[in-house]
């Protein structure tokens, strides 16, 4: 083989590499002979991926609603990735910091168009079958969703809109845990008491949220954008992604939720509960969680009508 200056070119900088990390090259290049050659379903895991999905029934649909949901996670991790990259970088660019946000809004995008395939892709009579079967889970325990929620907007955004003047900044995250809208949808509300899907939720993931809260105290994307300059702060190409992300995930991805989820539970197949048990409506209508990411991104008009 001739080694030409484009080859020569790419071993020194191989070399290069190896080098600075304390490795042999011809070591690495050796290996390059047992190497297998990448195939696709390698590379995206595919047999494993399609081994993922496990039905509790013999009802067909069933199936649809377990890898529709899978689907679901796969694109919020989509979202954390992105976020994360705007979160982690110490001074981000506007440029940057707007493409990412767009990125994120095409994703949940996605997301709200996919609902027609719950709303319009299951028999009723089907899902009204399996789901007794799913009791008590439900799709409220998605922890990716409530980790997208801490690193999108300041904490007290999250907090139940009836305990936000008794909340502030220097408020233990153990507390503002105990007031987080979604808290009310797993309580009694004559009793005060939890529910086995939050208390189930709690004891899987809790310690993790507690940790997140206080990591995306000041460095979510909200403050993110506050640490812009003033004039870049007011770019209409981001401010537009930052509203378009806000209305996208707060009001368009939620009512797509809502429809689809009113279609079953009030089809008169059933009890007219959700799977855990939570007063859904007022869990799930953006006018009664009024859930904003970015309120002073909204005029005083926008932000009395949220949702209607």
């Amino acid at each position: 083989m001739e080694i030409t200056h484009p080859t020569q070119e790419i071993l020194d900088r191989l070399d290069e590499k190896f080098q600075a990390i304390n490795q042999k090259t011809d070591t690495h290049l050796e290996g390059l002979l047992w190497a297998k050659p990448i195939t696709y379903w390698d590379y995206i895991q595919t047999d494993a991926l399609l081994n993922l999905q496990t039905q509790r029934t013999t009802l067909p649909d069933e199936m649809v609603f377990v890898m529709y949901h899978q689907v679901n996670e796969l694109l919020f991790k989509m979202v954390l990735w992105e976020i994360e990259q705007v979160t982690q970088c110490e001074q981000p660019q506007t440029a940057f910091f707007t493409e990412k946000l767009r990125r994120i809004s095409r994703y949940f995008d996605m997301l709200t168009t996919s609902f027609d395939i719950m709303g319009d892709g299951m028999e009723v009579e089907q899902y009204m079958k399996f789901r007794n079967t799913l009791t008590p889970a439900s799709g409220f325990q998605s922890a990716q969703y409530r980790l997208i929620e801490f690193a999108s907007t300041d904490l007290i955004n999250l907090i139940d809109y009836r305990f936000r003047a008794t909340i502030d900044r220097n408020t233990p995250y153990s507390h503002a845990f105990e007031h987080l809208y979604w808290q009310a949808a797993g309580k009694d509300h004559q009793t005060g008491e939890k529910s086995y899907l939050i208390l189930e939720f709690e004891r899987k993931y809790g310690d993790l949220f507690l940790r997140e809260m206080e990591k995306y105290n000041t460095i979510n994307l909200w403050r993110k954008f506050k640490q812009l300059p003033e004039s870049d702060q007011k770019n209409p190409e981001l401010v537009q992604a930052m509203r378009h992300y806000d209305r996208t995930v707060n009001i368009n991805w939620v009512m797509g939720h809502f429809n689809a989820a009113k279609k079953y539970i009030e089809s008169g197949q059933g009890n007219g509960e959700a799977t855990g048990g939570s007063d859904w409506k007022k869990y799930m209508l953006p006018k009664y969680q009024r859930r904003i990411f970015f309120p002073e991104l909204w005029s005083e008009d926008e932000l009395k009508n949220w949702g209607e």
